[in-house]
């Protein structure tokens, strides 16, 4: 194989090819447009080498090639990267989406999930214990980036972040050595990998605690349309006060797919789960908020947790074109109605939604210094999701969502919250490391960067919301 564009790694990457155990992908290979290809289909990155790792075996002649050749690294779980950090141009991509393998231990709790499995992968191997864990809103992309970066979902009330549940990582280092990162050995690593990314090494398994989860959860869904927004929210903000950890709640406003044809105004959806084994305790308060706001349309009852937790996977189809941002925030007052309403108005009624988080419970619980994500104190996180297919829109659907940004940016009302890397798309306006000391804090940034001196200090690991050594 003659590698053209880098000629001087030829050599190491043939060697590469006869060393891994999985396929492996380069330029001019039938199957190579599909092998770099990720979720967002704004990213079109053209790597020299995919590795589709066998084995966990595979990590190690990897990262000794891009140590002898200098090559940029990727490494990918799910793939579901907003910001595209699980491909690289000119550099070799390490695809660890095929080892999905997920363990339960029903007497301890404890599940081990391998580096490529999806949270769908955990809640099948959960469910049939009456346990999960703590993931995100959907059940496709990888628990990798949740586990790393946050998982702020369903259980965020109940259970914390996905990196909260986090027991033990087994990781390799740029240098190729394999640790153990817990609460017991190599704290400060672990400390970095919940929140840090994949700033560190590559993580090879996965150990995370579960909860008790019953057989079926309780779901509602009240939809309002334009005239009702304001009610409605003001007595969700009430509401919300004073909730037990088992309501998790997400409000959206957006146009539901079953109504986009007809030409009608976005809705706001508030959808709550009750996460108790008390369905009867969790309906009296869901209809507590309908009394207090009555919907235009709703939907509700008992739904399996598997269930609930896909039920959205089609809002996010593999190939869609998003640019996504967010905001923390904790005041839902009057004039924080104003700037939503006037945001949401600004933005076209189709593809494009705001998403509004209830957090609290066990989430505000964790010490704000005993992970690196970047902030507990907020009652709400809202994100800005947009998406689109044609990319002749590229440049005017990233406009209209950073000068959204832009907006709701002011909910934090003088409160410097950081931001959720893994709800945020790159921009290209000032270099990566800025944009990470200004999403973790000053703080957390300096804490992180020792220790990236400790375990990367070449920074091999920098396809990501990068920390500079």
């Amino acid at each position: 194989m003659v590698y053209d564009r880098v000629p001087e790694a030829t050599e190491a990457l043939d060697r590469l090819r006869s060393e891994v155990g999985g396929e492996y992908i380069a330029p001019g290979d039938p199957d190579y447009d599909e092998a770099r290809a990720v979720w967002n289909g704004m990213i079109d990155r053209y790597p020299l080498a995919i590795v589709r790792a066998a084995s966990t075996d595979d990590v190690a002649p990897v990262l000794r090639a891009v140590r002898e050749t200098g090559l940029p690294l990727a490494v990918r779980g799910g793939g579901h990267s907003v910001s595209g950090h699980s491909t690289v141009d000119d550099g070799i991509v390490l695809d660890l989406g095929g080892l999905r393998e997920v363990t339960v231990d029903p007497e301890t709790r404890l599940v081990t999930a391998a580096p490529g499995a999806r949270a769908a992968d955990v809640d099948a191997a959960t469910a049939p214990h009456g346990l999960a864990v703590p993931l995100g809103t959907v059940s496709e992309p990888g628990i990798a980036g949740m586990a790393l970066g946050g998982g702020v979902g369903w259980l965020v009330r109940k259970a914390g972040l996905t990196l909260d549940a986090l027991e033990r990582a087994e990781v390799m280092t740029a240098n190729g050595t394999a640790v153990t990162a817990s609460a017991e050995e190599h704290r400060d690593l672990f400390w970095g990998l919940r929140g840090g990314g994949g700033n560190f090494g590559v993580v090879t398994s996965f150990t995370l605690r579960a909860v008790a989860m019953p057989e079926t959860v309780f779901g509602s869904s009240l939809f309002y349309r334009r005239p009702s927004w304001r009610r409605a929210l003001v007595a969700f903000e009430r509401w919300s006060r004073d909730l037990p950890d088992d309501l998790g709640t997400i409000l959206q406003i957006t146009t539901p797919p079953q109504v986009v044809d007809d030409g009608a105004d976005p809705w706001l959806i508030i959808h709550s789960v009750w996460l108790g084994e008390d369905h009867e305790l969790g309906e009296q308060h869901l209809e507590r908020l309908a009394h207090a706001a009555p919907p235009d349309d709703a939907v509700s009852g008992p739904v399996s947790w598997p269930a609930w937790q896909g039920a959205r996977d089609d809002l996010l189809p593999t190939g869609s074109r998003g640019v996504w941002r967010n905001v923390s925030f904790s005041h839902l007052d009057e004039d924080a109605l104003d700037l939503l309403f006037d945001v949401a108005d600004a933005l076209p009624s189709t593809s494009t939604e705001l998403e509004i988080r209830h957090l609290g419970g066990a989430f505000a619980r964790v010490a704000e210094d005993a992970t690196a994500f970047p902030h507990r104190a907020a009652r709400f996180m809202l994100s800005l999701h947009a998406m689109w297919d044609d990319p002749a829109e590229d440049a005017e659907r990233t406009g209209l969502v950073e000068r959204a940004r832009a907006a709701i940016q002011r909910l934090e009302q003088g409160e410097r919250a950081g931001e959720y890397v893994n709800m945020r798309a790159l921009e290209h306006t000032r270099p990566v490391a800025e944009l990470s000391r200004d999403a973790y804090g000053e703080e957390t940034y300096r804490r992180l960067q020792h220790v990236k001196q400790v375990y990367d200090p070449g920074n091999m690991f920098r396809q990501n919301y990068n920390i500079a050594p």
